[in-house]
């Protein structure tokens, strides 16, 4: 099963582990580039983590915000594409900072607040050892498949 029937089929149950592991696995762009791995897929939920490592890291020694705005625009997208059927593309991203990350692992949660026809609205909440320190609300828009 490739990775975009595993999200159409999502729609219905969420993805198993060994799919997700496929996937994380063969991870390419900027999830591969990053280190973000998937830990759960299905219909309105979407959970990922990002080990912290110093290639994230800005001057000052901490996770770069630029880091969080695109953890949270891959799993928005995903929980979008999920919903949708359908590819997405981002409309809209607006992170806000809360802390600082220097360590540790970071945990993105994606849960809708409004799916509609043609755009779809989320909530990303990123936290570190449960303190959230990011957080994102992602507009989406479906648009046809592929050929």
């Amino acid at each position: 099963m490739d990775f975009m029937e595993a999200l159409l089929a999502a729609a219905k149950e969420p993805i198993n582990q060994q799919t997700l592991d496929q996937f994380n696995e063969a991870a390419q762009g900027i999830d591969g580039l990053l280190g973000l791995r998937y830990t759960h897929v299905s219909n309105g939920l979407v959970r990922s983590e990002l080990p912290v490592k110093p290639h994230l890291f800005q001057p000052a020694g901490m996770v770069n915000g630029g880091v969080f705005a695109t953890m949270a625009e891959s799993a928005g997208s995903i929980a979008s594409m999920v919903a949708a059927g359908a590819p997405v593309v981002g409309v809209n991203n607006s992170t806000d900072f809360i802390g600082a990350v220097r360590s540790g692992t970071i945990q993105a949660e994606a849960t809708p607040i409004q799916v509609g026809r043609r755009t779809h609205l989320w909530q990303i909440e990123m936290t570190r050892e449960g303190k959230l320190v990011a957080r994102t609300v992602l507009r989406t828009m479906p648009v046809s498949m592929p050929s």
